[in-house]
Formats: structure tokens, C-alpha cells, sequence
């Protein structure tokens, strides 16, 4: 194993996760691939996989951060309206033909901090509007899709920022394998048993039919009500072309959707939140009706207050997630500046767009009946952490009566 690579046994094995259990990848089936180019390994590690599983064809789509920085020093401000829909309209043509999407997660989080906030605001919001075309095939679960990580040096350096890069990335390396759960000797059969697990909180979420869920704990007194029809989700589930999938590697949540205009009182974040490279710090939010009708933060306040201002749906919630502090993600001590782990160590909120999914009969669904059910719409979909080990959450039933589910951030029963 060569300095800063990953080893090479771990790293095929979790390319063989997110192609088998990730994705669920279909003989024949083409896939629509993401990556930082630092992740260059794991991608090859991947098309191999795909291949192998009878992948029709494998197209990689690769990107920078100093390519990304170039245009915030060197762009013509006019370009800060523009984003590639042409792109992104290609890819909600391979997903409508049955492609499936992947993802790697392992930017440098902090890769825009140093950036003009306005500009980064005003790309973010182009690339969300042009993206929404291929967002809405992932949102509604029409195909198969996940998302996996990779350990690159600028992220390396945030969440060890006192090691020496190589080790950092190796420490990173092992903390993603850890979670992704493929340093077990079988990792498809670990993932069958968590999954279980996963199915099993779920079930019994949806057996009670809470109307609603009230968290309480430090800087937090918030009552979330639940769409009309909604259904609790986590671990595997059934794309809409009939595959099972797990959307995140890794994953430790159970999620629902929240009711749009039945959110009230206030939250403070537990963890920052690092969103298209900046970090915004001790978030705290206070709804009325479902809407945040104030917001802060001690840093990053102003990329927060333009992320949710990004539209209508962006100060309403389309998602709620229960996660226990004593997950395996929680229990590393760790901050990953990245939310594919840190919503996965902590109960969260999303702002913006919900997931069809999480209804019942959600395929057969209109976004018209959607949105009279509760459910949001929006160009964001953005998780914040809520939970930490202080968290209290109760259930409450149409008629009032309460049931707890988290006590000390713990599931109660």
C-alpha cells in the first residue's frame, strides 16, 4: 500500500458494495457515475464491478476543485447564472432510459470557503434549477441510486487537520470502510443484517401512525407534523423500475416526510453543516406553519439564509430522519464535513424538496396530490443535524396521546 492509497483490498470491496447492495446493479443496465477526480481508484474499482455484474455502459463524469475555484476568481460574473443543463438534461434522459446513478461523495468540503459568498449562492442556484430535470428521477426514486465516499486530501484535512496529509487520508480511508461496513469478512451479508434492522424501526414507526413527532433538547422545542399518507423509510428499498436499492453506503437512519405546513417552534443544530463548500455553524431556525420564519447561524449565515431562500419550498421542511447517537458513525467522535456521514450520525432535517417514496402508494402519487398531502417541493434538499446525546423525541397520536421513541437520543423501545 502506497502512501495516501487506500487499501486496494478495502477499496474493491466497497466498489462491489455500492455496485451490489448500493445499487443493486441490473444486468444490461447503463450507470451514470459522479466523482471527484482524486477518486479516480475507486472509480476504476467501480466500472470494473459494474462490468462484471453485466453493466450495459459505464459513463463517469469527473470533477475539480481548482477547476471550480478557477471560475470564482477568473469567471465573468455573467457565467454565475449559468450551469449545464445541457448535462443534466442528458443525464434525465439516461436515468428516463433506465440508467442507473452513483455518486462519490469526497470534495474538499471547505473548497469554496474562501470564495465570494454571493457568487457561490448565485451558481448553487442556477445548478439547482438546471439539475431539477435529473433530481426529480432521483427524489421520486424512479431508479436505482446511491451514493458511496472516497477519501481525498482535502477532506482529509478537515476531519484530521493534525496529521500529516498521508496518514490523514489513510485515517479517513478506515474510518469509510468501517462505516460502509465492508471490512467484514462477507459485507453483502452485513448489509443484509443491518437492513433488517433498519426494516424493522421502520415497520414499527409505521404501525403507530404518529401524527406527529416533538424533539426537545438543548436550544430545541419543535413539533414536526407528518404528511397525510406518509410512509417511514430506511436501509433498502424498491426503486420505482422494481430494484432494490440502498441509497447511502453508508446509512443509519429511518426517514419520513414531514408535513409542509405543520412544523412549529425552534431547533438548533447539533453538528455544522458544510453545504457546496463553506460551513455554517450553530444553525438555529424558528417555524411557524411549517415556515422558517427566522433563521441564523454563527458562521456561514449568509450562504444559509440564501440556501433556503433559493425558492418557496427552501424554508419548509421534505424530510425528517431518526438516527441514535450510539450509531457506529456518531460513536468515531468524528466530524466529516460531509453529510452522507454526519446525517448518519445524528437525527436530521431537510429543507426543501421531500421524497415521493415516503408515502404510502408514493409512485402512483401526482405532485398535486403530493403537495395536498403535505409534501414539499422545492429545487434544495439540504440535511441538517438536530440529534445528539440529549435528544428526546415523542410521538403523538391524532388524539393527542404521546409515545416516546428517543429518550437520551436513544431509540425507547
Amino acid at each position: 500500500m502506497t502512501a495516501r492509497t487506500p487499501d486496494p483490498v478495502l477499496l474493491a470491496r466497497l466498489a462491489d458494495v455500492a455496485v451490489r447492495v448500493g445499487l443493486n446493479l441490473q444486468p444490461g443496465q447503463d450507470l451514470v457515475l459522479t466523482a471527484p477526480v482524486e477518486a479516480l481508484p475507486l472509480v476504476r474499482e467501480i466500472a470494473a464491478s459494474a462490468y462484471r455484474a453485466g453493466a450495459g455502459l459505464v459513463t463517469p463524469l469527473l470533477s475539480d476543485d481548482d477547476i471550480a475555484r478557477a471560475r470564482f476568481r477568473h469567471g465573468q460574473d455573467a457565467s454565475f447564472e449559468r450551469a449545464p443543463d445541457w448535462l443534466y438534461r442528458g443525464m434525465a434522459q439516461a436515468f428516463e432510459g433506465g440508467a442507473a446513478r452513483m455518486a462519490i461523495a469526497g470534495a474538499d468540503p471547505m473548497a469554496l470557503a474562501a470564495e465570494d459568498p454571493a457568487k457561490v449562492s448565485r451558481a448553487n442556484k442556477a445548478n439547482s434549477l438546471a439539475y431539477r430535470p435529473a433530481l426529480e428521477k432521483i427524489t421520486n426514486f424512479a431508479i436505482n441510486w446511491t451514493i458511496a465516499a472516497y477519501p481525498t486530501v482535502g477532506w482529509a484535512r478537515q476531519v484530521f487537520p493534525d496529521l500529516p496529509e498521508d496518514e490523514a487520508v489513510l485515517k479517513l480511508a478506515e474510518a469509510i470502510f468501517a462505516a460502509s461496513r465492508v471490512t467484514n469478512d462477507d459485507p453483502v451479508a452485513a448489509w443484509t443484517e443491518h437492513n433488517a434492522a433498519l426494516r424493522a424501526r421502520s415497520a414499527w414507526l409505521n404501525d403507530e401512525r404518529f401524527d406527529a413527532l416533538h424533539f426537545t433538547g438543548p436550544g430545541t422545542d419543535l413539533t414536526v407534523g407528518l404528511a397525510d399518507g406518509h410512509e417511514w423509510h430506511g436501509g433498502a428499498s424498491v426503486a420505482q423500475n422494481g430494484v432494490t436499492c440502498n441509497p447511502n453506503i453508508p446509512t443509519e437512519e429511518v426517514f419520513t416526510t414531514p408535513h409542509a405546513h405543520r412544523v412549529s417552534g425552534t431547533v438548533r443544530a447539533t453538528k455544522p453543516l458544510s453545504y457546496n463548500g463553506a460551513l455554517i455553524e450553530d444553525i438555529e431556525m424558528r417555524f411557524e406553519n411549517g415556515r422558517a420564519v427566522e433563521a441564523r447561524s454563527s458562521k456561514g449565515e449568509t450562504v444559509l439564509l440564501n440556501m433556503i431562500d433559493s425558492d418557496e419550498g427552501g424554508r419548509r421542511l421534505g424530510e425528517v430522519a431518526l438516527v441514535p447517537y450510539s450509531s457506529p458513525i456518531s460513536q468515531t467522535g468524528l466530524l466529516f464535513y460531509n453529510t452522507l456521514f454526519d446525517e448518519n450520525a445524528a437525527c436530521h432535517i431537510a429543507m426543501g424538496q421531500c421524497y415521493s417514496k415516503c408515502f404510502l402508494e408514493g409512485a402512483s402519487l401526482s405532485p398535486e396530490q403530493i403537495a395536498a398531502q403535505g409534501g414539499n417541493s422545492s429545487m434544495i434538499h439540504v440535511d441538517w443535524m438536530i440529534g445528539g446525546p440529549d435528544t428526546d423525541i415523542d410521538g403523538i397520536r391524532a388524539d393527542g396521546t404521546r409515545v416516546p421513541v428517543f429518550r437520551k437520543g436513544e431509540w425507547a423501545r
